[in-house]
C-alpha cells in the first residue's frame, strides 16, 4: 500500500510513523509535506502526532487550514483512507472528517505513559482483524486528548459501530477507572460513518519494535493495511 505522511510544522512523530510503515510494515511511504496540494496518488494517508502551529489557538485548528487538507478531504470523501494520531485525531475533528472535538484532559496535565485499549469496532478496517478479548497496550501522549462529543452524536457513534478503540485495563475491562483523560465513553478513537477516516490518540507506531518488548501497534496496523 502507498502510504502518505504528512509533516505540520511542529509534527514530531512523523518520523516514528515512516519508520513503522516503512522499514517495520514494509509498505511504500512518501513523505507530504503541509503546503503540498498534490497527495501523489497514496492509497493512506496518516496525519502524525506531534504540535503542529505549536497547538496555538487551538489543538489542530490552525494545521486544518493547511493547503494539503483541502486534498485530504477531497480523498476522504471519494472513499479514501485516512489516520490521524494524536494531533492527527484533533486536525481531523477541527476539519469535520470526524465527529467531536478533543479537549484538555480532566486533570489538566499532560499525560505520557502505557495504556491498554480495546478494540470496540468489528465493522472498520483498522480492527476487523484485531481479537476482541485482548487488551492492546499503546503509549499515549498528549495534553488535549478528552474525546468530547455531543450526546446525540455519542449515540450516533455508537449505533453506527464508530467508536473504535476504549480505554481499559489489562485484561480489557472497559471502565472510568482506567480513563486518563476524561474521555466520553472511555472513547481512545473513533471512524467516520463511511468508516474510512479513523483518529486515535494512542500512539502504535511507538509500539511496533522488539527493541521496545511491545508490538502490539504493529497488529493494528496490520489489520488497517490488509
Amino acid at each position: 500500500m502507498k502510504c502518505g505522511v504528512v509533516t505540520f510544522p511542529g509534527s514530531n512523530c512523523n518520523h516514528d510513523m515512516i519508520y513503522a510503515l516503512g522499514n517495520v510494515l514494509k509498505q511504500e511511504v512518501i513523505e507530504l509535506w503541509h503546503k503540498d496540494s498534490d497527495i501523489q496518488n497514496c492509497d493512506l494517508i496518516v496525519l502524525p502526532g506531534g504540535f503542529s502551529y505549536g497547538d496555538y489557538l487551538r489543538s489542530g485548528a490552525i494545521a486544518r487550514f493547511s493547503p494539503i487538507m483541502d486534498s485530504i478531504i477531497q480523498h476522504a470523501n471519494n472513499g479514501g483512507m485516512v489516520l490521524g494520531i494524536c494531533n492527527g485525531f484533533q486536525i481531523l475533528c477541527e476539519s469535520g472528517l470526524l465527529p467531536g472535538a478533543l479537549l484538555h484532559n480532566n486533570q489538566q496535565k499532560f499525560i505520557c505513559k502505557n495504556v491498554f485499549l480495546k478494540p470496540s469496532s468489528k465493522t472498520t478496517p483498522i480492527t476487523k482483524q484485531l481479537n476482541e478479548e485482548k487488551s492492546f497496550k499503546i503509549p499515549i501522549a498528549h495534553g488535549e486528548g478528552r474525546y468530547f462529543a455531543d450526546d446525540k452524536t455519542l449515540k450516533e457513534l455508537t449505533k453506527n459501530d464508530q467508536v473504535i478503540f476504549q480505554y481499559c485495563d489489562e485484561n480489557g475491562v472497559v471502565s472510568e477507572e482506567v480513563n486518563p483523560n476524561g474521555s466520553c465513553l472511555n472513547i481512545a478513537g473513533i471512524s467516520n460513518a463511511n468508516k474510512n477516516v479513523f483518529g486515535m490518540m494512542p500512539h502504535p507506531e511507538r509500539a511496533v519494535d522488539l527493541l521496545l518488548n511491545n508490538t502490539d501497534g504493529k497488529l493494528i496496523f496490520e489489520s488497517l493495511l490488509n
